[in-house]
């Protein structure tokens, strides 16, 4: 078995039962025509969901099961909160102090054109899997609301090599292979575009960043926003992502065009 070949096995593999079971399914096909999509438009956010609904397989279970070793972990999973209402909420979140997290992210998604219900409106672009219990729609739904907030956390744009350096971090995190297989075929398409864009070096460093730092899935964010965003850097342990900004500032306009 070759290389890349060895490498799509390990993104597709699951435990024994996976295929059968209706709340681990992977559908492999699914994500293939999703991926194919993906590339010829980047910009169709929807695809990603659907790639991420296709292999998920069992990982919002293993994600909640870690919530429920800590503290903080358990209060969210009793509550459940939506956090998708504040970071809509506009006004509060400009009436935050300036250098806050909540400003940071207001600036963030008002420069970029985007709102938090946009992303839920791309994630309904896939078929939803409703063998799912309550914590496990809950966990996917917070996954997917915090994808933003973790853009303004660690540094990373909305440019092409920024949302896979994104990716990279968030599967170490929490691992899915959906956005294992999205960032494997990234890579592959920056290394055969781009060549002398560092893209290996970039990826593998938001993993050590990822690897460092505190777990952002258990933190409850809808009580930290108003917290200075360095100060929550530093307590999280997320360094700056240095490969990423020495690439961006070489290759301003790096991005692997589409195939014919």
């Amino acid at each position: 078995m070759g290389a890349h070949s060895a490498r799509q096995y390990e993104l597709f593999r699951e435990f024994p039962g996976s295929l059968l079971s209706p709340r681990h399914r992977i559908r492999p096909i699914t994500a293939l025509r999703a991926m194919r999509a993906l590339i010829a438009n980047p910009e169709a956010t929807g695809e990603v969901f659907k790639i991420i609904e296709a292999l998920k397989g069992g990982s919002l279970a293993r994600a909640v099961e870690r919530l429920r070793q800590c503290e903080s972990g358990r209060r969210l999973l009793a509550e459940r909160p939506c956090i998708t209402d504040i970071l809509s909420a506009r006004e509060r979140l400009a009436a935050m102090p300036e250098g806050s997290l909540g400003r940071a992210y207001l600036d963030f998604v008002s420069t970029q054109q985007l709102s938090a219900d946009g992303l839920v409106a791309a994630s309904e672009e896939a078929p939803r899997n409703t063998y799912l219990d309550l914590d496990e729609q809950w966990m996917g739904a917070r996954l997917r609301d915090i994808h933003d907030l973790q853009h303004v956390l660690t540094g990373y744009g909305r440019d092409e090599l920024g949302e896979l350096c994104l990716l990279a971090f968030m599967t170490t995190q929490t691992y899915n292979r959906g956005i294992s297989f999205i960032v494997f075929m990234g890579r592959r398409q920056f290394r055969r575009q781009l060549p002398a864009l560092p893209v290996d070096a970039c990826v593998e460093e938001g993993r050590r960043i990822a690897g460092a730092a505190a777990w952002l899935p258990a933190i409850p964010w809808e009580e930290r926003l108003a917290e200075p965003l360095e100060r929550l850097r530093a307590e999280l342990g997320l360094r700056p992502p240095v490969q990423y900004v020495r690439a961006r500032e070489a290759w301003p306009n790096a991005s692997p065009a589409a195939p014919a």
